[in-house]
């Protein structure tokens, strides 16, 4: 399953208008009050998380060739860190990691930077709303057969995106992914959306349902669905447009939407996101960095990090966690909290709100034994959302049978996602590394 949150999501909740759709990873939630989920972020069974997994129906992606090379990556020199930020928002949702992303008419210079685009390390492709698109930049559509065009159903925990795939040249630092095939969301050149696809859950179709104008998503794999999705034509995922009308249809691996990174030339083997620390109180906003490969340039060295190999037909890893194992676990930018399950500590619409801050510990294990020992705290939402601060470390929400380590686990680490089947000095992704 390409996009990983959705894949549990889906089936948890029922959303709520009040809501924040998802911006691009596990969940998400607005965060003006502590009732109200954030913004991509499995929340509890009565919260819905968020923008980065395609839903329980998502096919099996195939392993990776067990030919692929291994260890022996390319050196590169292109420009390859990409800024990011954590801040205010026009929707109040805390803790969305955003960045500017420049797409162009394929091999030419008519582009266009759209700003406010969520960072996801949960989902797969860059999707971009129609109407933050200049219309001078006319971006060809992907055939979906003869005289059709292919559309695109994303599913995410708190709803789903419907548009059409074009493709694109999506500049990124000094690295580029040309050609590549991203979904323009609302475009009205596609007809209405379809029944199975608008049962979804809440459209998210607008900046204000997004969360953003678009969400980047650069997780473990290079398509968002892959080879499950080249042989059938499965609901809720690639459609054949013609004559007014759309139907679930197959489209090729290759002209499915694409992670950018893997379409680079050099250093597209994964990435790493660091983010500066903040106190537990939180902060006004946070700078920090995205940068592109692992292993390819000097900045980009795994170092001393933690490798974890995740499971190559699902990119989960899992979590052991006050004697419970919990082997549906994901680490995911675009969910806004942490979420898991905790009984011991009140909740508060879909968030915890303990008495005083929690510190807990828990180990991630990759699927080879690996493990690495996390700490981390947790604290009361209602305070948090109401001291103005958009950056928060220990905000996290109540869940079951997954453990969703969101944007508060990236605050103070370097964390590194690796592709599938790409070759990196640790070994073939996908993995995560910390």
């Amino acid at each position: 399953m390409r996009n990983l949150t959705c894949v549990l999501i889906a089936a948890i909740v029922a959303v709520s208008a009040t809501m924040s759709g998802c911006g691009g990873g596990g969940g998400s939630n607005d965060s003006t009050s502590a009732a109200a989920p954030g913004a991509s972020s499995p929340a509890a069974s009565s919260g819905a998380p968020a923008a980065s997994a395609p839903a329980a129906a998502a096919p099996a992606q195939s392993a990776a060739p067990a030919s692929a090379p291994a260890n022996t990556v390319a050196q590169s020199t292109t420009p390859n860190v990409q800024s990011i930020t954590v801040a205010q928002i026009a929707t109040g949702t805390r803790n969305m990691l955003q960045t500017s992303v420049t797409i162009c008419v394929p091999g030419t210079s008519t582009c266009q930077t759209i700003n406010n685009i969520q960072v996801d390390t949960g989902s797969q492709g860059l999707r971009i709303l129609a109407s933050a698109l200049a219309p001078t930049l006319v971006l060809p559509s992907v055939a979906a057969g003869t005289g059709s065009t292919a559309a695109s159903c994303t599913v995410f925990g708190s709803g789903y995106t419907w548009g059409s795939v074009r493709t694109a040249d999506v500049h990124l630092a000094g690295e580029v992914a040309a050609a590549t095939s991203i979904q323009v969301i609302a475009d009205p050149a596609i007809p209405a959306v379809p029944t199975d696809c608008s049962n979804s859950g809440l459209p998210m179709l607008t900046a204000t349902a997004l969360r953003s104008n678009g969400i980047l998503g650069v997780g473990p794999f290079s398509a968002d669905c892959g080879s499950g999705c080249a042989s059938t034509a499965l609901p809720r995922w690639y459609y054949s447009c013609s004559s007014g009308a759309c139907v679930a249809a197959a489209l090729p691996v290759a002209q499915q939407v694409t992670n950018p990174i893997s379409r680079f030339t050099t250093d597209n083997n994964g990435l790493v996101i660091e983010l500066p620390a903040v106190a537990a109180t939180g902060a006004a906003s946070v700078t920090g960095t995205m940068t592109f490969g692992i292993g390819s340039q000097s900045n980009n060295l795994l170092g001393s990090a933690q490798v974890l190999p995740s499971n190559s037909m699902t990119g989960f890893v899992s979590t052991a966690f006050q004697g419970q194992s919990y082997s549906t676990s994901f680490i995911d930018s675009g969910s806004n909290g942490m979420f898991f399950a905790l009984s011991s500590v009140p909740a508060c619409g879909f968030w915890f709100c303990p008495t005083a801050v929690q510190s807990l510990a828990a180990t991630v294990a990759g699927i080879n034994g690996a493990t690495s020992n996390v700490t981390f705290t947790i604290g009361n939402a209602t305070s948090l959302f109401a001291s103005g601060n958009n950056a928060l470390s220990n905000l996290a929400g109540p869940a079951s049978n997954y453990f969703d380590w969101g944007l508060p686990f990236f605050f103070g680490r370097r964390v590194f996602t690796a592709i599938e089947a790409s070759a990196t000095p640790a070994g073939n992704g996908p993995y995560y590394a910390f």
